[in-house]
């Protein structure tokens, strides 16, 4: 397996465009993470639902949705922290009297 090589580009990537990409990408995650827990709120939901199912089997589904719901709570603290850091981070031209940016 080779390693993953990025393009470059000629053409610099204006600062408008950074922020815009780096918010999109905060809120492409979030939405894949949305979709995560929902599955994981079906699955929850099957398992209750199957008649032939055992307490230590529920408790292992129960199990395994906490820790994916877990894992889901750090990475939106990371989702946080990339959002704080860009926000902490961005240039705000000084603009004039007649708010001239």
């Amino acid at each position: 397996m080779s390693m993953p090589s990025i393009a470059t580009n000629p053409h610099p990537v204006s600062m408008h465009q950074a922020v815009t990409d780096l918010l999109e990408s905060i809120a492409l995650e979030e939405t894949a993470m949305s979709h995560i827990l929902n599955a994981e709120g079906e699955k929850l939901q099957r398992a209750i639902a199957m008649e032939d199912i055992d307490f230590c089997q529920l408790m292992e589904v129960n199990e395994s949705v906490a820790n994916m719901v877990n894992v889901i709570g750090g990475l939106e603290n990371i989702l946080k922290e990339k959002l704080e850091f860009v926000c902490n981070n961005l240039y705000y031209p000084c603009c004039d009297n007649n708010n001239n940016c």
